[in-house]
């Protein structure tokens, strides 16, 4: 089995470069793969699955191309919390929790998009909290489009003010919990993006090690794991 595993594409309209890049990997990679797995923030923002933007478009365009190649299994980011079933039937794929086991090739993998394990930064995680509650999101999707582009439009704007005043260390994942989660879930392969910190890591698992992957946000390289018999991280120019 092949399956083939992104995130962090953040596809917005001003980058049209990465959408792009998005579809040729689908023509490249997906008529030999088994999976693609989209490990969360497709998109920069989604404001819900009746977004009727020519990006929107786009998106949902490619993953139809993508679905017809092969299965296709979208998890949900801090980006694009908003993706609903309407959306994955539009495209033909499969909405999947986080965090998600996959056997592949005989191996169980665990998949997460990875914000959950970044637990030093206690302020992200109140808010992550709120945004993924359904109270929170049928008040959302209850508003007009209008309205909730401007509110995407706000909540970009602050999440960029509160980066940018935040310790690096604390945006990274927390290695206790890391562990924690592998050996609570009996998985050695761990594979999440998130972090924009591509590469592999050592992860002490008692008395055993496992490997976790980062998968690379998108930007001048498209990050990308291919997973034949073991998984490799690779990344082409955009």
């Amino acid at each position: 089995m092949t399956a083939l595993f992104v995130s962090d594409l953040h596809i917005d309209a001003d980058r049209p470069h990465v959408l792009q890049g998005l579809n040729d990997l689908i023509e490249r990679e997906a008529p030999s793969a088994d999976a693609l797995y989209i490990l969360g923030d497709l998109v920069e923002v989604w404001i819900g699955d009746d977004d009727d933007s020519e990006t929107a478009e786009a998106v949902r365009d490619a993953l139809s191309r993508a679905a017809r190649l092969c299965p296709l299994r979208i998890m949900h980011g801090n980006r694009d919390f908003l993706f609903g079933q309407r959306f994955a039937r539009d495209v033909g794929g499969e909405l999947i929790e986080d965090p998600h086991i996959a056997e592949i090739d005989g191996q169980r993998v665990l998949l997460t998009h990875g914000d959950a394990l970044c637990t030093e930064d206690t302020a992200y995680q109140l808010a992550r909290q709120l945004f993924r509650s359904e109270a929170w999101q049928k008040d959302i999707l209850g508003k007009s489009l209008e309205e909730r582009r401007e509110l995407a439009r706000q909540m970009r704007q602050e999440s960029r003010r509160a980066n940018a005043n935040k310790p690096e260390n604390i945006m990274d994942v927390t290695p206790h919990e890391v562990a924690a989660l592998m050996r609570r879930t009996g998985c050695k392969t761990l594979i999440h993006g998130h972090t924009h910190r591509p590469g592999m890591h050592d992860v002490r698992l008692g008395d055993k090690v496992g490997t976790r992957y980062v998968l690379g946000d998108w930007d001048r390289c498209g990050w990308f794991i291919r997973f034949d018999k073991a998984p490799e991280l690779a990344c082409f120019p955009l």
